[in-house]
């Protein structure tokens, strides 16, 4: 049989979802991916294991239906390097030869029967399922990833805490010295629930919507998620256990309020860090008079660096220290053009804020600050 697709097109899709196979994976039949053609629609499987990711995409033109699988290195390599242009692919369905003919050539190569490629489980236990647009989807997982645990013996926090409740939602993650929340005030599922998505799948997620302007419909049950767009389906296994009360830990009565441009005070953290300690990282703040001093110092090799920042500060001059690059990753996953710090002494949790939020999702970030001989 015959069918005609767009070379730029399955490439993307082959690139997109071939970052789930593992580089060593244990199964020989995860190093392939999976091809289905049927009601001139191609659907496009990889594996490995965990996770189930599937696209779809609409055939230029094909003849009858097939299924097959090709090793993922081979297609991904060979479909990369030809032109936009629509190529011709032949499947002979007794030896399973593939044959790929584009504009100035062609190649052919043996692929495999599908019958032990695996199929993901289906959600038999109660499930609880809502939409969002995929672009706040995005954005949350985005924003979150970078305050995930990377401790192997504390899973738990090593993925991001989906809080679902009857009217809203929080995408969550913390490594127990940052935390990035962010809430969807109007998204909700009518029923509470939530999960903890490990670090791999939501890197995945992320890859997909990031030029998906639809929605995603999101399924899960006690075991198993399920994320579905208009091409992409990612069925993947959850992280289990309990996420710590993370609501709890949030501060309330933070009421030193400091506002700074954050451009700026990314560049200026940025110079001051290259003096910093190594092994700490530490900066310094102090805070006096709508002035900010960022300050840092190396004594084992005499260096060190310090930089006024205007900012909008009228309260008790005080010293707070952090860890710079913790500094530097809230900032990067914050738009805005001004921040707030709302503080409570130099060794209580710092929340870090936009100064104006938007209507669809309120951003909130937490810093533990470090010890300062001031």
């Amino acid at each position: 049989m015959k069918f005609v697709v767009s070379s730029a097109l399955l490439s993307q899709r082959l690139q997109t979802i071939g970052r789930v196979i593992a580089p060593k994976s244990t199964l020989a039949v995860l190093e392939n991916i999976l091809f289905k053609v049927a009601a001139n629609e191609l659907t496009l499987v990889a594996a490995d294991g965990e996770i189930t990711l599937t696209s779809t995409l609409e055939l230029v033109d094909s003849e009858g239906e097939v299924t097959f699988m090709i090793n993922a290195k081979t297609i991904q390599d060979a479909i990369r390097e030809i032109p936009e242009q629509p190529v011709d692919i032949y499947v002979n369905e007794e030896n399973y030869t593939v044959t790929v003919e584009y504009q100035n050539g062609k190649f052919n190569f043996v692929a495999q029967t599908a019958d032990e490629y695996p199929v993901p489980p289906a959600m038999t236990e109660e499930r609880v399922t809502f939409s969002m647009d995929s672009q706040l989807l995005y954005n949350g997982v985005n924003r979150s990833l970078f305050a995930a645990s990377n401790d192997a013996l504390r899973p738990q926090i090593g993925g991001l805490y989906f809080d679902v409740k009857e009217n809203e939602t929080a995408i969550v993650a913390t490594d127990a010295q940052k935390m990035a929340c962010t809430q969807y005030p109007a998204i909700g599922a009518g029923q509470v629930g939530s999960f903890i998505l490990p670090k791999k799948p939501a890197n995945m997620l992320k890859g997909f919507l990031v030029k998906d302007e639809g929605m995603t419909q999101v399924e899960f049950s006690l075991r198993n998620a399920v994320f579905t767009t208009e091409s992409y389906t990612m069925n993947c296994r959850l992280v289990e256990g309990r996420y710590p009360n993370y609501a709890a830990v949030i501060p309330t009565t933070n009421d030193i309020i400091v506002t700074v441009n954050r451009v700026a005070f990314i560049s200026a953290l940025r110079r001051v860090l290259l003096f910093s300690n190594v092994a700490s990282g530490c900066v310094k703040l102090k805070l006096e008079n709508n002035n900010m001093q960022i300050s840092s110092h190396e004594l084992d090799f005499s260096k060190s660096a310090d930089e006024a920042l205007l900012c909008d500060y009228n309260q008790m001059p005080m010293s707070i220290g952090f860890r710079g690059s913790f500094l530097l990753e809230i900032l990067n996953n914050i738009e805005a053009e001004e921040v707030m710090l709302k503080l409570a002494g130099p060794s209580r949790a710092g929340l870090i804020l936009p100064v104006e939020q938007k209507e669809t999702e309120t951003v909130l970030m937490m810093i533990m600050p470090m010890m300062i001989n001031d």
